[in-house]
C-alpha cells in the first residue's frame, strides 16, 4: 500500500479506535464487539510497522511505548491540588451551607453534587489536544510525573475532541474497580506474591509502576471533574463540556438549586454506592458559579467552596485478643488492641488504636471482650463501645506500664497531657520511627527502607540516626538478610539522592512537633534555610501567618535542644544540603505589601480564615497596632486595638467592609487619614475621596484574586 492511502487508512483506524474507546471507558456502552475492535488493532500496527512514518504520539498503538523508567521526576501543578473539609450528615452541610451564605451576603445560587472516587488524584495536560503530560498530586503543589504510567489506561483520552481548547490542564481521579481488584489478587495469590490490601493501594500501586507496561495490565480506570486551566466555567457546565471534548466524566452527578436538594442528593446515595463497581468515599458537594467561587476564595488547606459529604463509618464486631502498648518516634505509648481480624470498609483489620490510657479506662476495654469497630475518617480503625454482658470475670482492667516496653526506661505522664511518654532519647523504637518517618515519602521519600531493614540496621549498630544513613555502603548493607547486592545498590542510590529535597520535606522528616507538611512549606519559604529557621526567635516564628504560640514554641525548643543541633551538624557533614524553597508567583492582590491588624470578634469568618483572606490578597498580617500599621479590621468588642488605630490615624474597615474589599466591590482605593482630617467626623468611610491621602491601599485587581491558596 502506498504511503498516502496508508495514511488516510491509518487515520480512519484511529478515529474507529478512539469513538470505540470513547464509548466503551466512558459511555459504558459499547458499539462493536471484541474481535472487530482486535483486528482493527491488529490492522493499525501492521500499517505503522510498514510506515514507521505515520506512527505519532497519540496513535492507540502507543499507550505503552518506550522503555520502564527508573524514577519519577518532579513536576509543579500550575494550580494546587488542594484537599477538601469533610463534613458528616445534613446538618454540618446546612452549616456549611449557613457559612457561605454569611460570606457572600446571601445563600449560593447552586450546588453540584458529585461522587467522590476513592482512587488517586492526578493532573493532566493537553496541548492542541494531544496528552502531553500527567502528574500525580503528591503534596498538592508538586507532583510526580507518570506519564508513561498514565497513557497506558485504556479510558485516558490521547486525543480530544476537535473543539477542546488548545491548553488545557484538568484534574482527575484514577481507580481500579473492584472487579479488577478481585481479579488481581486472586492472580498474585496464585503466583504467591502479596496481595493488596484494598482497591485504592492497589491502583496507586499500579499507577506508580517503574514499567508501563504492568500499568497497562492492571485496568486501571479514570474520571475528570476539574478543569484547573482553560476555559472559565461554572462547574456544572465545566463536567459537560469535559465530556463533549472526549474526557471520561462520572455519570452520577446532579445539579442542585439549593442545600436541602444537595441534602437529598447526598442521602440517596447512603445505600446505592455498594452498588457501583468502584469504591466511594463520600460525596463532593460544589457551588456551582465560578463567580461566587471565586469569592469565596481557599484556605491554604482546600476551597472554602466546596466540601466532602461522608457518610457514617460501616461498624463491625469482633474480639480483642490482647493488648499490647507500642512505642512512637516521639516517646508516645500507645495502647492497641489485638483483635480477631474482621472485613471493615473493603479492608481486614486486625488491629485498633486505644490512644492512651483514660480512653481504655472510658471505654473499659479488656482482654477476650466483644467490641464494634469502625473506621474513623474511614482510614484509622477505632472502638465504638464494648459488649460487657458476656465478659469474663476474670479479666483484668488494663494498666499502663511503668517502664517502657522497648527500652525498660522510665515512663512519665507530664501535668495537662493524655499521654505516657518513654523519656529515653536513645529509645531504639523511638530511633526506629524516625528512621522511618525521615525515609517516609512525605519526609526525603527514601523507598527502599521499610521497618525490617531499619531494624536490622539498628540491631546491628549500623545507624542511630538519620545522619548514619548516609555513611552506608552498598557492601554493609548487602550482607544484611534478604537484601543481596542489586537492592542494597538502588537503597544506596536513593539514599544519596535523598541529599537535595525541598526543605519543607527534610522539616517534615525531622519529626518536629505539630509541623506538618503544610506548616513546614510556610517555615520554608519564610525563613529559606535551616541556619535561618534555627536562628529565629519565638516572636519572630509567631508573626508568620499560619504559625501560633504553640508551633512556635516547638520549633523553637527543636533547635535550642543540643542533641538536635548535634544531629543537624552531621546531617550537614554527611553532605544533607536543603533546598531553598519560594513561593509561587501570583498575582497582586488589593492589599499587596500592606501592614494588617485584625481586633475583635468576626462573625462571618474565624481569625484564621480572616488572616488567610487577608494574606491572599497580599497583605501581611500583624498583631500589634503601630505607625506602620495600614489597615485595621474590627469586628465585635474590638478593645484598645481600635481606639490606638485611630490615634494615628490608621483607616479602620468593620467586617462587612472586609467582605467588600475583597470582593472587588469598593471604589479604586480605600485611603488612610489623617487625624486631622478625621477629627469629628469619625473613622473615614470606604471609598471616601475627601482629602488628601497619607497612604493608600491599592484597588482589587488580578485575575482569578481569591481563589488560590495562602503562599
Amino acid at each position: 500500500m502506498e504511503e498516502a492511502e496508508a495514511g488516510r487508512r491509518v487515520a480512519r483506524l484511529r478515529e474507529q479506535i478512539r469513538r470505540a474507546d470513547h464509548r466503551y471507558y466512558v459511555l459504558d456502552d459499547p458499539e462493536v464487539d471484541d474481535d472487530t475492535y482486535d483486528s482493527w488493532m491488529r490492522e493499525l500496527r501492521s500499517l505503522e510497522g510498514e510506515h514507521p512514518a505515520l506512527v505519532t504520539p497519540d496513535s492507540p498503538t502507543q499507550r505503552v511505548a518506550g522503555t520502564p523508567g527508573a524514577a519519577f521526576p518532579a513536576v509543579r501543578h500550575p494550580v494546587p491540588l488542594l484537599s477538601l473539609e469533610n463534613v458528616f450528615g445534613a446538618d454540618e452541610l446546612r452549616e456549611f451551607d449557613a457559612r457561605l451564605g454569611r460570606r457572600l451576603g446571601s445563600a449560593p445560587e447552586g450546588y453540584v453534587v458529585e461522587l467522590k472516587i476513592d482512587g488517586l488524584s492526578v493532573a493532566l495536560t493537553y496541548e492542541d489536544g494531544a496528552f502531553v503530560r500527567g502528574a500525580t498530586r503528591g503534596d498538592g503543589e508538586v507532583g510526580e510525573d507518570v506519564t508513561p504510567n498514565l497513557r497506558a489506561i485504556s479510558g485516558l483520552p490521547l486525543r480530544l475532541g476537535a473543539e477542546a481548547p488548545r491548553h488545557l490542564v484538568v484534574r482527575g481521579e484514577v481507580y481500579m474497580p473492584r472487579s479488577a481488584f478481585v481479579a488481581l489478587n486472586a492472580a498474585q495469590g496464585a503466583r504467591g506474591e502479596p496481595t493488596f490490601a484494598n482497591p485504592r493501594n492497589a491502583g496507586a500501586g499500579s499507577l506508580r509502576q517503574k514499567d508501563p507496561a504492568v500499568t497497562a495490565g492492571r485496568a486501571l480506570r479514570l474520571f475528570c471533574y476539574q478543569i484547573l486551566e482553560g476555559p472559565e466555567l461554572d462547574q456544572w457546565e465545566a463536567l459537560e463540556a469535559l465530556g463533549r471534548w472526549g474526557l471520561p466524566v462520572n455519570p452520577h452527578r446532579s445539579l442542585r438549586r439549593d442545600v436541602e436538594e444537595a441534602v437529598q442528593a447526598c442521602e440517596a446515595w447512603r445505600d446505592r454506592r455498594q452498588a457501583l463497581d468502584y469504591a466511594t468515599d463520600g460525596l463532593v458537594v460544589k457551588v456551582n458559579s465560578l463567580r461566587e467561587q471565586r469569592l469565596l476564595g481557599s484556605t491554604g488547606h482546600g476551597p472554602r467552596w466546596a466540601v466532602a459529604y461522608k457518610f457514617p463509618a460501616e461498624v463491625a464486631q469482633t474480639r480483642v485478643r490482647d493488648i499490647w502498648v507500642s512505642v512512637g518516634r516521639s516517646g508516645v505509648l500507645t495502647p492497641v488492641a489485638e483483635l480477631e481480624p474482621v472485613q471493615l470498609g473493603g479492608t481486614t483489620v486486625s488491629r485498633a488504636s486505644l490512644h492512651n490510657e483514660d480512653y481504655v479506662a472510658a471505654k473499659d476495654v479488656r482482654r477476650g471482650d466483644l467490641v464494634r469497630v469502625r473506621k474513623a475518617g474511614e482510614v484509622i480503625p477505632e472502638v465504638v463501645d464494648v459488649d460487657h454482658t458476656g465478659r469474663d470475670p476474670e479479666a483484668l482492667a488494663f494498666v499502663m506500664p511503668g517502664a517502657c516496653p522497648a527500652c525498660g526506661a522510665a515512663v512519665v505522664r507530664l501535668p495537662g497531657e493524655a499521654v505516657h511518654r518513654c523519656q529515653n532519647a536513645a529509645c531504639p523504637a523511638q530511633v526506629l520511627g524516625l528512621l522511618l518517618h525521615w525515609c517516609s515519602r512525605e519526609a526525603l521519600d527514601i523507598r527502599g527502607l521499610g521497618e525490617r531493614t531499619g531494624r536490622l540496621l539498628l540491631e546491628r549498630g549500623l545507624v542511630r540516626d538519620p545522619a548514619d544513613l548516609y555513611r552506608l555502603g552498598v557492601e554493609e548493607l548487602a550482607d544484611l538478610p534478604r537484601l543481596g547486592e542489586r537492592s542494597a545498590e538502588n537503597l544506596v542510590a536513593e539514599i544519596r539522592e535523598s541529599r537535595t529535597r525541598p526543605l519543607s520535606r527534610v522539616l517534615v522528616g525531622l519529626g518536629i512537633r505539630h509541623v506538618g507538611e503544610r506548616v513546614a512549606r510556610v517555615l520554608a519559604r519564610r525563613f529559606a534555610t535551616l541556619d535561618g529557621l534555627a536562628a529565629a526567635g519565638r516572636g519572630e516564628l509567631e508573626e508568620v501567618p499560619e504559625i501560633g504560640p504553640k508551633i512556635a514554641a516547638a520549633v523553637h525548643a527543636y533547635f535550642s535542644d543540643p542533641e538536635n543541633l548535634d544531629l543537624l551538624r552531621r546531617l550537614r557533614s554527611a553532605g544533607v544540603e536543603p533546598l531553598e524553597e519560594v513561593a509561587p508567583v501570583r498575582s497582586p492582590g488589593p492589599l499587596a505589601g500592606r501592614t494588617v491588624v485584625l481586633t475583635g470578634t468576626l462573625v462571618g469568618w474565624t481569625r484564621k480564615e480572616a488572616e488567610e483572606a487577608l494574606a491572599a490578597a497580599g497583605a501581611r498580617v500583624s498583631s500589634q497596632v503601630s505607625a506602620q500599621t495600614d489597615l485595621v479590621i474590627y469586628g465585635d468588642k474590638p478593645g484598645s486595638k481600635l481606639d490606638r488605630a485611630r490615634e494615628l490615624g490608621v483607616t479602620t474597615l468593620d467586617e462587612d467592609g472586609l467582605r467588600r474589599l475583597l470582593q472587588g466591590a469598593v471604589g479604586p482605593a480605600v485611603m488612610i487619614w489623617s487625624p486631622a482630617e478625621t477629627a469629628g467626623t469619625g473613622r473615614p468611610t470606604l471609598g471616601d475621596a475627601r482629602g488628601p491621602a497619607r497612604r493608600g491601599v491599592g484597588a482589587p485587581g488580578g485575575a482569578g484574586w481569591g481563589s488560590g491558596p495562602v503562599p
